[in-house]
């Protein structure tokens, strides 16, 4: 395995190697749920690049960027144990050398809501970085994982309208054995925390399950989802029912298309995410 820290070394060595080029983009602190990706980007065949860079354009003030775990160290010992071929991880001074005063603005109807509401210009952070991560690396696949779902949404759809020539793929989201979701953040749990924040994805399954028993007041059942987690001690931001693709309310009435139920909300100091897709009869 080789690691870059630049941009021109590392495209020097990608220009000697193998097709199809893949890319699974993160921020460090690699945890099973970064592995999955590496997995399925290995599948894929061809040369296998993890970027390693946490992201001060996607940090609002008053959030983590300066703890943010960075453990390059231990991350690359668990990629080359996983088979990648290149590890990129610059420095802010070689992704940013210039005050990066060009930003890609995603879609407001797509990227001002939820996480975009309570994060404003989150998502500009997120787009910018993978927009040059992937003019840097150029590659035919770049994999995401469906934990951040509406960062995923986005990236396709930034990646259709620029008519870029890279195939998004999603992998499902890693759990443990108990149900929570796989995060970076999870360390932020204390012990007392930690018993709790599965009540985070049971509320999900919850919530789809009022929705194939027939409920269709999405505000109601939003409301009723956040105050049951307010009263086991959480800080929720939402719980909510989306249409998968728009990440728009259903309608009240008629045929439903494929669903998401989205979910964030504070358990002690850590801020945790997750989703539920489902089909209308089938959660």
């Amino acid at each position: 395995m080789q690691i870059h820290h630049t941009i021109a070394p590392l495209r020097a060595t990608l220009a000697a190697r193998a097709q199809p080029r893949v890319l699974v983009p993160t921020m460090g602190n690699l945890h099973e749920g970064h592995l999955a990706l590496i997995r399925q980007a290995k599948a894929l065949g061809g040369t296998t690049v993890a970027s390693i860079f946490v992201n001060r354009l996607q940090f609002l003030p008053h959030e983590d960027f300066a703890t943010y775990p960075r453990t390059l160290q231990e991350d690359c010992a668990k990629l080359q144990a996983e088979g990648c071929d290149i590890v990129f991880a610059p420095d802010e001074q070689t992704l940013y050398p210039d005050p990066q005063t060009f930003r890609i603005q995603p879609d407001p109807a797509l990227a001002d809501i939820l996480e975009g509401h309570f994060r404003p210009g989150f998502f500009t952070g997120v787009c910018t970085v993978v927009m040059k991560l992937l003019q840097i690396v150029q590659p035919s696949h770049a994999v995401f994982g469906q934990k951040d779902y509406q960062q995923l949404e986005i990236i396709r759809r930034m990646v259709q309208q620029f008519a870029m020539p890279v195939q998004i793929i999603a992998t499902p989201i890693q759990r443990a054995s108990d149900g929570l979701a796989l995060s970076s953040r999870n360390q932020y749990l204390d012990a007392s925390a930690r018993q709790q924040a599965t009540q985070l994805h049971a509320e999900l399954v919850r919530t789809a399950q009022l929705v194939q028993q027939g409920r269709r007041d999405w505000s109601a059942l939003q409301t009723e989802a956040m105050q049951r987690l307010t009263i086991q001690g959480w800080q929720p931001d939402y719980l909510t029912v989306r249409e998968q693709r728009s990440l728009q309310e259903p309608p009240a009435d008629g045929a439903l298309p494929p669903l998401v139920v989205l979910g964030a909300a504070r358990i002690g100091t850590a801020r945790l995410i997750d989703n539920l897709e489902f089909d209308f009869g089938r959660p």
